[in-house]
Protein backbone atom coordinates (compact mmCIF):
# COMPACT_ATOMS: atom_id res chain seq x y z
CA UNK A 1 0.00 0.00 0.00
CA UNK A 2 2.77 2.47 -0.61
CA UNK A 3 1.16 3.38 -3.60
CA UNK A 4 1.39 7.31 -4.74
CA UNK A 5 -1.30 9.65 -3.16
CA UNK A 6 -2.32 13.29 -3.05
CA UNK A 7 -1.12 14.97 0.21
CA UNK A 8 -4.55 16.20 2.36
CA UNK A 9 -5.22 19.65 2.42
CA UNK A 10 -5.48 19.59 6.50
CA UNK A 11 -7.86 21.52 8.28
CA UNK A 12 -6.83 24.07 11.32
CA UNK A 13 -6.21 23.42 14.90
CA UNK A 14 -9.07 24.25 16.92
CA UNK A 15 -8.51 26.84 19.51
CA UNK A 16 -10.39 27.87 22.80
CA UNK A 17 -12.30 30.39 20.64
CA UNK A 18 -13.33 27.80 17.49
CA UNK A 19 -16.85 26.99 17.18
CA UNK A 20 -17.72 23.31 17.64
CA UNK A 21 -18.15 21.07 15.13
CA UNK A 22 -21.64 19.39 14.82
CA UNK A 23 -21.89 15.75 17.01
CA UNK A 24 -23.14 13.28 16.53
CA UNK A 25 -25.07 14.37 12.68
CA UNK A 26 -24.02 10.91 11.39
CA UNK A 27 -20.29 12.27 10.26
CA UNK A 28 -17.13 10.04 11.45
CA UNK A 29 -14.58 12.27 12.82
CA UNK A 30 -11.34 11.52 14.74
CA UNK A 31 -9.88 14.61 17.11
CA UNK A 32 -6.45 14.49 16.83
CA UNK A 33 -3.34 16.69 16.91
CA UNK A 34 -0.83 16.93 14.79
CA UNK A 35 1.95 17.06 17.02
CA UNK A 36 0.35 13.69 19.12
CA UNK A 37 2.67 10.77 18.87
CA UNK A 38 -0.51 9.05 20.46
CA UNK A 39 -2.99 10.35 18.20
CA UNK A 40 -0.14 10.10 15.08
CA UNK A 41 -0.81 6.07 15.44
CA UNK A 42 -4.87 6.18 14.63
CA UNK A 43 -4.10 8.96 11.85
CA UNK A 44 -2.08 6.67 10.16
CA UNK A 45 -4.36 3.30 10.56
CA UNK A 46 -7.47 5.89 8.80
CA UNK A 47 -4.71 7.00 5.68
CA UNK A 48 -3.51 3.43 5.28
CA UNK A 49 -7.36 1.87 4.90
CA UNK A 50 -8.27 4.28 2.31
CA UNK A 51 -10.51 6.65 4.83
CA UNK A 52 -9.92 9.97 4.76
CA UNK A 53 -13.17 10.47 2.51
CA UNK A 54 -14.93 8.31 5.94
CA UNK A 55 -13.22 9.54 8.91
CA UNK A 56 -12.73 13.23 8.68
CA UNK A 57 -10.01 14.78 10.74
CA UNK A 58 -10.84 17.43 13.51
CA UNK A 59 -7.37 19.03 14.78
CA UNK A 60 -7.26 20.06 18.51
CA UNK A 61 -4.28 22.66 19.59
CA UNK A 62 -3.68 20.86 22.57
CA UNK A 63 -1.54 23.96 24.38
CA UNK A 64 -5.51 26.25 23.85
CA UNK A 65 -7.86 23.20 24.17
CA UNK A 66 -11.48 24.77 23.31
CA UNK A 67 -13.31 24.29 26.81
CA UNK A 68 -16.52 22.27 24.64
CA UNK A 69 -14.10 19.24 24.00
CA UNK A 70 -13.34 18.18 27.43
CA UNK A 71 -17.62 19.41 28.14
CA UNK A 72 -18.99 17.99 25.57
CA UNK A 73 -17.33 15.91 23.42
CA UNK A 74 -14.64 13.54 25.19
CA UNK A 75 -14.42 14.38 29.08
CA UNK A 76 -10.97 12.44 29.14
CA UNK A 77 -9.63 15.61 27.73
CA UNK A 78 -6.85 13.82 25.48
CA UNK A 79 -6.21 13.13 21.80
CA UNK A 80 -7.14 11.06 19.61
CA UNK A 81 -10.85 10.51 20.33
CA UNK A 82 -13.01 8.90 17.67
CA UNK A 83 -16.69 9.94 17.32
CA UNK A 84 -18.50 7.25 15.31
CA UNK A 85 -21.95 5.59 15.39
CA UNK A 86 -23.26 7.89 18.36
CA UNK A 87 -20.39 7.81 20.59
CA UNK A 88 -17.20 8.82 21.23
CA UNK A 89 -14.56 6.59 21.89
CA UNK A 90 -10.18 7.10 23.18
CA UNK A 91 -7.29 4.95 23.90
CA UNK A 92 -4.97 4.93 20.55
CA UNK A 93 -4.36 1.45 20.72
CA UNK A 94 -7.66 0.48 20.74
CA UNK A 95 -8.74 2.74 17.80
CA UNK A 96 -6.47 1.09 15.77
CA UNK A 97 -7.97 -2.09 16.27
CA UNK A 98 -11.24 -0.58 16.50
CA UNK A 99 -10.68 1.02 13.03
CA UNK A 100 -9.17 -1.86 11.68
CA UNK A 101 -12.57 -3.73 12.37
CA UNK A 102 -15.22 -1.39 11.56
CA UNK A 103 -14.42 -0.02 8.12
CA UNK A 104 -13.06 -0.97 4.99
CA UNK A 105 -9.94 -1.48 3.52
CA UNK A 106 -6.54 -3.80 4.26
CA UNK A 107 -6.42 -5.60 7.16
CA UNK A 108 -3.77 -4.59 10.26
CA UNK A 109 -3.87 -7.57 12.15
CA UNK A 110 -2.45 -10.47 10.27
CA UNK A 111 -4.81 -13.92 10.13
CA UNK A 112 -1.58 -16.33 10.75
CA UNK A 113 -1.77 -17.10 14.37
CA UNK A 114 1.85 -17.03 15.25
CA UNK A 115 2.09 -13.34 13.86
CA UNK A 116 -0.57 -12.48 15.56
CA UNK A 117 0.55 -13.84 18.83
CA UNK A 118 3.83 -12.35 18.52
CA UNK A 119 1.74 -9.23 17.27
CA UNK A 120 -0.39 -8.73 20.42
CA UNK A 121 3.12 -9.55 22.64
CA UNK A 122 5.03 -6.71 21.15
CA UNK A 123 2.10 -3.93 21.09
CA UNK A 124 1.51 -4.83 25.16
CA UNK A 125 5.09 -3.85 25.44
CA UNK A 126 4.63 -0.75 23.58
CA UNK A 127 3.86 1.56 26.34
CA UNK A 128 6.49 0.16 28.84
CA UNK A 129 9.00 1.00 25.60
CA UNK A 130 8.00 4.20 25.13
CA UNK A 131 8.11 5.03 29.30
CA UNK A 132 12.14 3.85 28.94
CA UNK A 133 12.88 6.16 25.92
CA UNK A 134 11.61 8.93 27.80
CA UNK A 135 12.91 8.33 30.94
CA UNK A 136 16.23 7.75 29.67
CA UNK A 137 15.78 11.77 28.27
CA UNK A 138 16.77 12.48 32.44
CA UNK A 139 19.97 10.54 32.48
CA UNK A 140 22.66 9.46 30.03
CA UNK A 141 19.82 9.36 26.65
CA UNK A 142 22.55 7.04 24.53
CA UNK A 143 23.49 3.95 27.41
CA UNK A 144 19.63 3.99 28.65
CA UNK A 145 18.09 4.11 24.98
CA UNK A 146 20.25 1.38 23.69
CA UNK A 147 18.91 -1.28 25.00
CA UNK A 148 15.36 -0.88 23.84
CA UNK A 149 16.95 -0.70 19.76
CA UNK A 150 18.71 -3.93 20.67
CA UNK A 151 15.61 -5.37 21.47
CA UNK A 152 13.44 -3.34 17.95
CA UNK A 153 16.43 -4.99 16.40
CA UNK A 154 15.72 -8.36 17.55
CA UNK A 155 11.93 -8.27 17.30
CA UNK A 156 12.86 -7.31 13.19
CA UNK A 157 14.35 -10.51 12.89
CA UNK A 158 11.42 -12.80 13.95
CA UNK A 159 9.72 -13.16 10.56
CA UNK A 160 11.95 -12.63 7.23
CA UNK A 161 9.32 -12.32 4.70
CA UNK A 162 9.16 -8.41 4.65
CA UNK A 163 10.99 -5.32 6.37
CA UNK A 164 8.22 -4.87 9.38
CA UNK A 165 7.35 -6.32 12.88
CA UNK A 166 5.32 -9.28 11.31
CA UNK A 167 6.93 -9.54 8.27
CA UNK A 168 4.59 -7.01 5.76
CA UNK A 169 3.06 -3.87 7.56
CA UNK A 170 0.61 -3.70 10.48
CA UNK A 171 -0.93 -2.83 13.44
CA UNK A 172 2.47 -3.18 15.48
CA UNK A 173 4.40 -0.90 12.97
CA UNK A 174 1.66 2.20 13.89
CA UNK A 175 2.05 1.73 17.30
CA UNK A 176 5.84 2.07 17.79
CA UNK A 177 6.49 4.44 14.62
CA UNK A 178 5.12 7.84 15.95
CA UNK A 179 7.89 7.58 18.92
CA UNK A 180 10.81 5.88 16.97
CA UNK A 181 10.45 8.67 14.54
CA UNK A 182 10.38 11.36 17.84
CA UNK A 183 13.87 9.50 19.18
CA UNK A 184 15.69 9.22 16.03
CA UNK A 185 15.61 12.87 15.52
CA UNK A 186 16.18 14.02 18.96
CA UNK A 187 19.09 11.71 19.59
CA UNK A 188 20.59 12.32 16.19
CA UNK A 189 19.88 16.36 16.35
CA UNK A 190 20.44 16.77 20.45
CA UNK A 191 22.57 13.79 20.93
CA UNK A 192 24.39 13.58 17.48
CA UNK A 193 23.78 9.68 17.46
CA UNK A 194 22.33 7.50 14.99
CA UNK A 195 19.95 4.99 16.63
CA UNK A 196 20.43 2.67 13.56
CA UNK A 197 23.92 2.48 12.97
CA UNK A 198 25.13 -1.51 13.84
CA UNK A 199 21.39 -2.25 13.73
CA UNK A 200 20.52 -2.75 10.15
CA UNK A 201 16.69 -4.66 10.52
CA UNK A 202 15.98 -1.15 12.42
CA UNK A 203 17.40 1.12 9.77
CA UNK A 204 15.40 -0.94 6.84
CA UNK A 205 12.00 -0.75 9.43
CA UNK A 206 12.61 3.39 9.62
CA UNK A 207 13.18 3.35 5.43
CA UNK A 208 10.33 0.95 4.24
CA UNK A 209 7.96 2.63 6.74
CA UNK A 210 9.18 6.54 5.48
CA UNK A 211 7.80 4.76 1.98
CA UNK A 212 4.21 4.83 2.94
CA UNK A 213 2.78 7.32 1.84
CA UNK A 214 -0.33 7.00 4.70
CA UNK A 215 2.63 7.54 7.17
CA UNK A 216 4.92 10.33 5.16
CA UNK A 217 1.55 12.45 5.10
CA UNK A 218 1.68 12.01 9.56
CA UNK A 219 5.03 12.63 9.93
CA UNK A 220 5.91 15.87 12.04
CA UNK A 221 8.31 18.28 11.37
CA UNK A 222 11.91 17.42 12.92
CA UNK A 223 12.85 20.76 13.90
CA UNK A 224 9.25 20.59 15.47
CA UNK A 225 9.96 17.83 17.20
CA UNK A 226 13.41 19.01 18.56
CA UNK A 227 11.74 22.30 19.96
CA UNK A 228 9.18 20.49 21.65
CA UNK A 229 11.64 17.73 23.18
CA UNK A 230 13.54 20.63 24.36
CA UNK A 231 10.70 22.33 25.77
CA UNK A 232 9.03 19.56 27.70
CA UNK A 233 12.02 16.67 28.89
CA UNK A 234 15.31 18.55 27.54
CA UNK A 235 14.94 21.86 29.72
CA UNK A 236 19.14 21.74 30.39
CA UNK A 237 19.57 21.03 26.45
Amino acid sequence: MATAALKEILPPSLTSVSEQPPLFDGTTRLYTSYTCPFAQRVWITRNYKGLQEKIKLVAIDLGDRPAWYKEKVYPENKVPSLEHNGKVIGESLDLIKYVDANFEGPSLVPSDPAKKEFGEKLVSEVDSVTRELYSALKGDAIQQTSSVFDSLENALGKFDDGPFFLGQFSWVDIAYIPFIERFQVVLADVFKHDITEGRPKLRAWIEEVNKIDAYAQTRTDPKEIVELFKKRFLPQQ
